[in-house]
């Protein structure tokens, strides 16, 4: 398999002997590159300027994390740790090779303003190639009438809208006016789904019997709130016929919802994160203010709940498996303890970090325990995301014409996690002591070596910013 004028001629890079896996397929093969693009998959190459021999390895696409988050502006005096020099180097040491955060608007503000700004925030630091995602929290007739469909044609074609926090939460009426529009532009809505009046009400009767330790943010946001959003917000896409993911599914409650739609042949995509498959309401149980550490929105909720999550995992409920990297530091006065470490649970930053962990925590509990087949594995985390966001046939796949973007991969290391081992800028992981088997040994960017064993040898500022093409909403 050549693009017909390669197999004679010199590669700036082969990698040899490896097992490739995609989507749909694992086989043996070399890798040709040139030019930072894949131009041979073949049994034998030519030698390259530059080897790396992959025998015993697996040779996969870089992972694309459709839902992180990096510097990104907030309300309450909070800071995120990790800029866009921090946060892809720590995704590119955990096999991404591409990420999409958001350029969120802040109520009052320009759209076109939010995206500028955080292009401002992103330019020459980031390693890897990034795209961005739109957060829409205030769609006035400007931002529907002019920015939005603008920037959707400048190739910012996925958006999320909110049911729930007060500065984002849009009403009924104002997500069937973006879902209109998403429909006509042909973009894709993803959705944050919780029942903000469900979560103010159960808040209010905690606080008012002094019940507001982290464990309590578990209790103010419980499944059935997550479930009624769910379920509105495929309601109201079927009003409109208009195609939305929902983020972050944490349990059966709201997963059962995304699959009796897709059983109906509603175009209704779900997401789901490692916090819940690896964690559960007991975590933001932990002595003192350690509870903080775990606290996001949905909380992780139980063992059943894990269940359902790789259940929807394997049945093909899911087609994304994304990291929700949140990125912020305990012990500091700009993160988990911005209202002190006596606040309330109301008043704690909502997110975990997992950047770099998001692929090995998948590779080694679902592909090593044989839950989930290579295949699935490379669709949730790499293809998948490509594909609904618009940036196949370009990522998340090896395939003749693509980017070389590539993990290579020992399946057989075995790591304990640990937060100094992992780049990211935030003061702890919630895996902490973990042990993985299979971890990414070598990952190169458009034909660039950027991680090898352990060291970072990329230049900040080399990533490229990535304009999305229309989403393919055929999976």
């Amino acid at each position: 398999m050549d693009d017909g004028n390669t197999m004679g001629n010199s590669f700036d890079l082969v990698i040899r002997g490896g097992t490739v896996a995609t989507a749909c397929d694992v086989f043996k093969a070399s890798i040709g590159i040139r030019d930072g693009r894949i131009v041979a998959l073949a049994d034998d190459l030519p030698r390259g300027a530059e080897e790396i021999d992959a025998t015993g390895k697996l040779v996969l696409p870089g992972g694309v994390d459709a839902h992180c988050h990096f510097d990104q502006p907030t309300s309450d005096g909070s800071r995120m740790a990790d800029d866009f020099r921090s946060g892809p180097l720590s995704a590119a040491f955990g096999g991404t090779t591409t990420v999409i955060p958001f350029a969120c608007q802040q109520k009052g503000q320009s759209l076109r303003a939010a995206v500028q700004d955080y292009h401002e925030r992103a330019d020459g630091k980031s390693v890897i190639d990034y795209a961005f995602h739109l957060i829409v929290t205030d769609p006035t007739e400007h931002v529907l009438g002019q920015e939005l469909p603008a920037l959707i044609r400048d190739g910012y074609t996925s958006f999320k809208i909110y049911t729930t926090y007060d500065d984002l939460k849009l009403n009924d009426r104002q997500i069937l006016e973006v879902l209109a529009l998403a429909k006509r532009e042909h973009a894709l809505t993803m959705i944050h789904a919780e029942n903000a009046d469900i979560i103010a009400w159960l808040t209010d009767q905690l606080e008012r019997v002094g019940h507001t330790a982290p464990r309590y943010h578990a209790a103010a946001r419980p499944a059935i709130a997550e479930r009624e959003a769910t379920h509105r917000a495929i309601s109201l896409a079927e009003v409109i016929d208009a195609p939305i993911l929902v983020v972050h599914v944490s349990g059966g409650e709201a997963l059962n919802q995304i699959a009796e739609a897709r059983h109906r042949g509603l175009r209704v995509f779900g997401e789901t994160c490692p916090q819940y498959l690896f964690l559960t309401a007991d975590d933001l149980n932990l002595s003192g203010f350690e509870g903080a550490k775990h606290i996001c929105s949905p909380p992780p909720r139980d063992g059943a709940s894990q269940q359902s999550v790789w259940r929807g995992i394997q049945d093909g409920t899911f087609q994304i498996f994304s990291s929700d990297h949140a990125p912020f530091r305990f012990d500091d006065a700009k993160g988990k303890k911005v209202a002190g470490d006596k606040a309330s649970f109301t008043h704690v930053p909502n997110g975990i970090p997992g950047v770099e962990t998001r692929l090995p925590l998948l590779f080694s509990e679902g592909v090593v325990k044989g839950k989930i087949s290579l295949p699935r594995f490379v669709q949730l985390t790499a293809t998948n995301p490509a594909r609904l966001y618009g940036l196949m046939p370009r990522k998340g796949t090896i395939a003749i014409g693509a980017d070389a973007d590539i993990a290579i991969w020992d399946p057989e290391k075995k790591v304990t996690v640990t937060n100094d081992i992992l780049h990211h800028d935030v003061d702890y992981t919630p895996y902490e002591g973990r042990q993985i088997v299979g971890w990414p040994q070598v990952v190169i960017s458009r034909g660039e070596i950027v991680i090898r064993d352990g060291r970072c040898l990329g230049k900040a500022g080399r990533g490229e910013f990535l304009e999305c093409g229309e989403p393919d909403i055929l999976l």
